[in-house]
């Protein structure tokens, strides 16, 4: 019979509240060992003092490894936070799990823990083979399987991909390779409430300059993990479709839109002051608004026969359904340019400037950049997105590992054809991206071609974490999808 024996470590944060759990950790009858990473509010003994203070470098990661091969157990808790309380019938759950699925490693839901004694169901969601992201949650507490960690620690140390930042990114990815990942469906602890980042602080992260080495340590190490598992590629050179077929106009900027009444006229103005020397129209897919939008559009269709307005038959569309209605239409351009009802072009020149730089190079698609503004078009934080880690040599590796390639986006219509938009309101760009990038150039343009306005009426504002989740949870499906097809090519090659 398989048994399970455990080894715990808790990294203390810097709260000074370490003390209590420690003990409660060196006292438990079903915990042999107990580390401690940073300063603990006072003595506990019966403790193995790390020098490491976090998990983030890699040198703490080889540290808190090479304790865990003295100690004479199956298994190694992690507790990220002193504002976890684990119970024993908790641990016993995770350990049985641990004992009945051999996983590399086990994780659960939890229960936030509210200062007035209330809690709440903190869901996570599965890992996949495209959870490659290096901010994935995996929670607050956490099992890892000896027989999964085994000779990671001189791996880390040999390979040297992760050094400041990537300790723990890194080793959660090896493990990965190294037996199944098992999300319990049920909370098995509590966390102290704590003041969190914003959920638009978190999500800009990756594209802050001020974070740039740690985007790169990251990206050497998702790059080092795919090549690990035959995911990694190298740079496309795929011909893009013939394109011989005559289209009506060079250029159509797409705009997808419901009930938007506020904004839609200004985005539409904006796309029809464009100033070019060859023919465009815009297309806006018009989702059977009910707000007064469709009259707004009618008004400014009437007196531009650029506009084409679009009403969908069907009423099951989410974002990427308009996107193809646009797409597949008979006005529709050879270059097809995203433009959000929310927002605004910045300058006239912006399809001139997109539509050149297709002509410039073999490129599928063409991303730029832009600026978050208010809704007066006053910049606020943080500012420009511009998506500087992308690379022409490693971009499409990468963007495995982030959360998008950034906007406004234009495609190659015949080639966009050829691969579709999926029927959803969240991650469709993403999706695309990511197909368009397995097999084709993509062409970046780092001047803010838009404004995008930040507002209450914006489709990703106050998101529950049930919504979230599935969101996160859609975008990790991707990756997987994409993981499973680049390991194909890697196996043809």
């Amino acid at each position: 019979m398989y048994m399970t024996s455990i080894a715990a470590i808790l990294i203390d944060n810097g709260m000074g509240q370490s003390a209590p759990v420690l003990e409660r950790l060196a006292t438990s009858q079903q915990i042999r060992s107990v580390a401690l990473a940073g300063a603990p509010s006072a003595n506990v003994t019966a403790v193995h003092r790390l020098r490491a203070t976090s998990l983030r470098p890699a040198a703490a990661i080889v540290e808190t490894l090479r304790w865990f091969e003295t100690t004479d157990v199956s298994h190694l808790l992690c507790v990220m936070s002193p504002r976890v309380e684990i119970t024993a019938n908790g641990l016993r759950r995770l350990t049985n799990v641990a004992a009945d699925t051999r996983a590399a490693i086990v994780y659960s839901d939890f229960f936030d823990a509210a200062p007035n004694g209330a809690a709440t169901l903190h869901p996570l969601i599965d890992c996949q083979p495209g959870s490659i992201r290096d901010d994935f949650d995996f929670g607050q507490a956490l099992l890892i399987s000896r027989a999964a960690a085994n000779g990671l620690a001189d791996a880390i140390e040999a390979e040297r991909a992760a050094t400041a930042f990537g300790g723990w990114y890194d080793l959660r990815l090896r493990l990965t390779e190294r037996g199944p990942v098992v999300h319990m469906s049920e909370p098995t602890y509590s966390v102290a409430a704590a003041v969190e980042h914003s959920a638009g602080d978190s999500h800009f992260s990756y594209v802050d300059p001020r974070n740039r080495n740690y985007q790169i340590e990251m990206e050497l190490i998702a790059t080092a993990h795919l090549k690990r598992i035959g995911a990694w590629l190298p740079p496309p050179n795929t011909q893009l479709i013939d394109d011989k077929t005559s289209f009506p106009v060079e250029c159509s900027v797409v705009v997808p839109v419901r009930n938007r009444a506020k904004t839609v006229a200004d985005a539409v103005s904006s796309a029809l002051s464009q100033e070019t020397d060859f023919p465009f129209n815009v297309i806006v897919v018009d989702n059977h608004s009910t707000d007064g939008t469709s009259d707004v559009l009618r008004n400014l269709a009437a007196k531009s026969d650029r506009l084409v307005h679009l009403i969908p038959t069907r009423r099951d569309l989410g974002i990427g359904g308009c996107w193809n209605e646009a797409i597949y239409h008979e006005k529709c351009g050879r270059y097809a340019v995203q433009l959000d009802s929310d927002d605004l072009y910045a300058s006239p020149g912006v399809l001139t400037h997109i539509v050149g730089e297709f002509q410039r190079g073999p490129y599928a698609a063409i991303i730029g950049s832009y600026t978050i503004v208010d809704f007066n078009l006053q910049p606020i934080p943080p500012g420009l997105i511009d998506h500087r880690e992308w690379t022409a040599e490693n971009g499409h590796n990468n963007a495995l590992r982030i959360a998008g390639l950034g906007a406004p986006r234009a495609f190659h219509v015949p080639t966009l054809r050829t691969i579709g938009f999926p029927n959803v309101s969240y991650g469709e760009d993403y999706a695309v991206a990511l197909r368009i990038s397995r097999q084709y150039q993509i062409g970046r343009i780092y001047d803010s071609l838009y404004w995008c306005r930040r507002w209450e009426g914006n489709s990703d504002h106050a998101l529950s974490i049930e919504t979230q989740n599935r969101y996160a949870f859609y975008k990790d499906r991707l990756r997987s999808t994409e993981v499973a097809a680049r390991q194909q090519l890697s196996d043809i090659r």
